[in-house]
C-alpha cells in the first residue's frame, strides 16, 4: 500500500484540527501499511514486526490525539510519522536490549540467592491481600481477565484480545482496541494504589 497524496494528506490533517471523529481512524488506515512497509514490512519476524507495529501505533496515537504538533510547513506529514516511528522503534529496542542485558548480568544472581521460607511466605502473604482488595474494587471480568493475563506474563496482542472477547479486526485495530483496555486497566489499578495509600498506616 502507497502513501496518501500530498493533497489527501493535508486533507486528513484539517479533519483531525476540525474535530472530524473519523479522521483517526482514517489516518491509521492510511499510514499504518505504508510505515509498515518502509521499517521493514515482510522481512521483519515475529518479534520485530511486534516492535514495529507497537512503534507505529504509538506514534500515529500521539499524532491523532495532538495534530498540532505536526506542522505542515516544514515537510510532509508521511515523512514527520515515518521517522518518528523510527525514532520510537529504536527506542524500545535500546530499552529491551538493555531489559535483556541486566537479566543476563543478573539472573545467575537471582538463581543463586534463593529466598529464605520466611521471605517467600511473606511475598504469598501481599499477594493473597492484593488480591482481596482488588476483589473488594468489584472488578468487572474483563478488568480480573487483564489482572490474569499480567500476572502471567502475557502480552501478545492477539492473546489478550482473544481473551477480551474482543471481534476479529485487521491487526492494527485489534492493537488500538488493546491498548486502550490496557491503558484503562492500568488507570484503575493506579486508582486503587492511591485509596490505599490513603487508608494505609
Amino acid at each position: 500500500m502507497s502513501f496518501p497524496s500530498q493533497s489527501e494528506e493535508e486533507a486528513l490533517h484539517e479533519r483531525l484540527l476540525s474535530g472530524d471523529p473519523v479522521a483517526s481512524s482514517d489516518v491509521m488506515k492510511a499510514f499504518m501499511d505504508p510505515i509498515l512497509a518502509m521499517l521493514g514490512g515482510s522481512r521483519l519476524t515475529g518479534l520485530q514486526r511486534d516492535e514495529v507495529y507497537d512503534s507505529i501505533i504509538d506514534v500515529l496515537f500521539a499524532y491523532t490525539e495532538d495534530p498540532k504538533r505536526f506542522i505542515p510547513g516544514k515537510g510532509r506529514l508521511r515523512s514527520y510519522l515515518t521517522e518518528a516511528a523510527r525514532k520510537r522503534l529504536a527506542d524500545r529496542r535500546r530499552s529491551r536490549e538493555s531489559r535483556e542485558r541486566r537479566e543476563q548480568k543478573f539472573g545467575v544472581a537471582v538463581e543463586l540467592g534463593a529466598r529464605s521460607p520466611k521471605e517467600v511466605m511473606e511475598t504469598s502473604v501481599e499477594a493473597r491481600e492484593t488480591m482481596e482488595r482488588l476483589e473488594k474494587k468489584s472488578l468487572s471480568q474483563r478488568d480480573l481477565t487483564l489482572l490474569r493475563l499480567y500476572l502471567e506474563g502475557e502480552g501478545s496482542t492477539r492473546a489478550v484480545g482473544e481473551a477480551l472477547g474482543l471481534p476479529p479486526m485487521p491487526e492494527a485495530e485489534l492493537r488500538q482496541a488493546v491498548k486502550r483496555h490496557w491503558d484503562r486497566f492500568k488507570k484503575t489499578l493506579a486508582r486503587t494504589g492511591e485509596e490505599w495509600a490513603d487508608v494505609d498506616p
